[in-house]
């Protein structure tokens, strides 16, 4: 063979190479700058603090004008925007001024009151040492921001990271998801969904997945081909940081295993239940009235921003911003199986509904709740249940200490994630 013919298949697979490889990075880069502006915009705009040293990498542009942010990477971009009463949305297909000048159904709520109170000063002043240790001293690793402890559905410890306070809103992350089952419980009490019936998603009919229906979404048995790797361009990235209709996104993924009998944690799966509630209200009006009056009011949840794609649909697996006092309202909901203050919200029999575990889970996972009936801290009671949120968010709902903790921060894996079994049983061991 000739020597410029060599040359030529040579240069042809570098070629090749770096062209595959431009491709590659050009399919991250919305992601990259999407994950930036997003979580940089929403740090400012809506927990009013300085953004977290996670942003990296990319060009930031805060526009505190326009209430805007702009992250580039390479030659990506993408603009996050935020609105009152309704967070942060990365722009894909609309410029920031026509996606803020829409009119939108409801102005942010009003300060209410707040509905938790002190418990026990003694168990207080017991508790106080490892607040301490948790949120000053990272005694038990991670990097906390808010922590919060009801015993008895009264506050007995509580404590922030400076420049913090009881007011400030946190990131939920996955614990979102447990939002969406309250939502989703709330609409079954009032009729307005069966959980245990085919949704009749239409992009469904015609093929197997017509079968799967809510409680198949929400214990995370659809069945559906999902990536919840939070790697590179897994289907939970690119779901978060590339689709306008995140939901759509999901519920258009293939039938991998039969519904119900296969679990995979995923996303996708929330995001399609937020979308098909929505779906049954007859405008967006009504149902942000609703979620709004009948979920967060009763629990003075007050200010709380859910986050929506750009279709509008809030994005019910990810991004609700509220207080970790709220968050712990949620948990004693569900600590007294869906009744808080004295008032029911949840139907009866939804509680125990949702910490039985999925079929496939091996005791490890309800309906968009984690279990500890598998014992995965072995020194926690195993009626323990808990919402999870990426980057160390935690709400552990404990019915025979008649405990609720929450954990605020950023804690990721593996080298700073916080080591909850130790911190909840010391804190079992002070009551």
């Amino acid at each position: 063979m000739k020597k410029k013919t060599i040359l030529r298949i040579v240069l042809a697979v570098l070629a090749a190479a770096v062209l595959g490889g431009c491709l590659y990075l050009n399919s991250l880069l919305p992601i990259i700058t999407g994950y930036a502006a997003k979580n940089l915009a929403s740090d400012v705009f809506v927990s009013g603090r300085e953004p977290f040293s996670f942003i990296k990498f990319t060009s930031n542009k805060v526009d505190f004008g326009n209430k805007t942010v702009t992250s580039r990477f390479l030659w990506g971009k993408s603009v996050a925007a935020y609105r009152d009463g309704y967070g942060v949305t990365l722009l894909r297909g609309k410029k920031a001024a026509e996606f803020q000048a829409e009119k939108y159904p409801l102005a942010p709520e009003a300060e209410g009151p707040d509905f938790l109170e002190p418990g026990d000063s003694a168990l207080t002043e017991r508790l106080a040492p490892i607040a301490k240790a948790l949120v000053d001293d990272h005694a038990y690793n991670g990097t906390p921001f808010a922590f919060v402890v009801l015993h008895e559905g009264k506050i007995v410890a509580e404590r922030y990271r400076e420049g913090l306070s009881a007011r400030t809103r946190l990131l939920s992350w996955s614990m979102a998801k447990s939002f969406t089952n309250a939502l989703a419980g709330i609409m079954y009490g009032d009729g307005l969904v069966d959980v245990f019936a085919p949704t009749g998603i239409p992009e469904w009919q015609g093929d197997e997945r017509a079968t799967i229906t809510l409680n198949d979404l929400m214990q995370m048995q659809s069945g559906l081909e999902w990536n919840e790797d939070y790697g590179n361009r897994s289907d939970v990235n690119l779901m978060l940081h590339r689709e306008k209709d995140m939901g759509l996104f999901a519920l258009k993924k293939p039938l991998e295993h039969k519904p119900g009998t296969f679990w995979y944690y995923s996303s996708g799966s929330t995001n399609i239940v937020m979308r098909y509630l929505r779906g049954k209200f007859a405008s967006d009006k009504e149902f942000l009235t609703y979620y709004r009056e009948r979920l967060f009011a009763p629990l003075g949840i007050r200010n709380a921003v859910f986050e929506p794609d750009i279709s509008g649909t809030p994005v019910g697996s990810s991004y609700l911003y509220i207080t970790a006092r709220e968050y712990a309202s949620l948990g004693q909901l569900y600590l007294d199986d869906g009744v808080f203050q004295g008032r029911r919200i949840l139907p009866e029999g939804w509680v125990d509904y949702c910490v039985t575990p999925a079929a496939d889970s091996k005791d490890g996972y309800g309906s968009f709740f984690w279990l500890n009936k598998d014992k995965f801290w072995p020194d926690i009671p195993e009626d323990m249940f808990n919402c999870q949120g990426h980057d160390g968010q935690e709400v552990f709902i404990i019915p025979s200490k008649d405990l609720v903790v929450v954990v605020l921060g950023y804690s990721p894996k593996p080298d700073r994630v916080i080591d909850w079994n130790a911190l909840v049983r010391d804190i079992i061991a002070q009551l």
